[in-house]
């Protein structure tokens, strides 16, 4: 069985808690889950009158035993909380990014008009990380690093009134970790209470049959009901012309 990766792009830290089943899933499939924040999450006011560096301080530490409960790789990058914007340059950036982790698919923040889900950061967050898996196949732009020009589909998190199709994983044989995840940020910021979390993946999964679910917009392949989301298949579905390996 061929080891996958899954390229996880957020914003803040504690975004993950709405894909940790998913994340764990992949990792119980012996792949490799590389989640990356762009910022420290450093305009929380959970911790009181402390200086924004503290706090980055503190929500880095958060973010590294995330990754322990989550068993995945963990890393942040130094964009302003609140401020995140998509431009050329931020994909760019984010790109130097994906051609270093060389990514199987990438699973992101997407659409959404909910409140929470529609955060600017979120938003912005999405964009960038899907602009990026496309400058990330050009050379010249992520030199020196080797560009990625294998598939690399894209999943984001799902909002209401999404037209796209559902991709869904049955997360119930990793329930453990997930509440493990949203107690441990439950006791340090207020967010991600366990019943709420409980609720959430009910809900999501009893329309397709299952106990406990988290489901994602499948962007360039199948819907359905699935254990993990890679390996992904896109047959019988356009795909898009060869990256000459030179000039032609």
């Amino acid at each position: 069985m061929a080891r996958k990766t899954l390229l996880v792009g957020l914003a803040h830290p504690d975004d993950e808690v709405g894909a940790a089943g998913t994340i764990c899933a992949q990792v119980a499939r012996g792949d490799r889950v590389v989640v990356v924040w762009l910022t420290r999450g450093e305009m929380t006011e959970a911790f009181g009158p402390v200086s924004q560096a503290e706090v980055s301080r503190i929500r880095e530490e958060h973010g590294r035993i995330a990754g322990e409960i989550l068993g995945c790789e963990t890393r942040f990058m130094d964009f302003a909380d609140t401020f995140i914007e998509s431009t050329a340059e931020a994909a760019h950036r984010v790109a130097r990014l994906v051609a270093e982790v060389k990514p199987d698919a990438v699973l992101t923040w997407g659409d959404a008009w909910a409140r929470g889900m529609r955060h600017p950061d979120h938003q912005a967050s999405g964009r960038i990380f899907r602009d990026a898996i496309t400058i990330a196949r050009i050379a010249k732009a992520v030199q020196p690093q080797a560009p990625h020009r294998e598939p690399a589909p894209v999943f984001t998190l799902r909002g209401s009134y999404s037209p796209l199709p559902a991709v869904v994983v049955d997360v119930e044989p990793h329930l453990d970790r997930i509440h493990e995840l949203a107690r441990f940020y439950f006791e340090r910021i207020g967010f991600g209470n366990p019943e709420w979390i409980d609720t959430r993946l009910r809900a999501a999964a009893e329309p397709h049959g299952l106990r406990y679910a988290e489901v994602f917009d499948a962007w360039e392949t199948r819907g359905g009901v699935v254990k993990t989301l890679l390996p992904a298949s896109a047959e019988g579905l356009p795909g898009e012309p060869p990256h000459p390996s030179r000039p032609v």
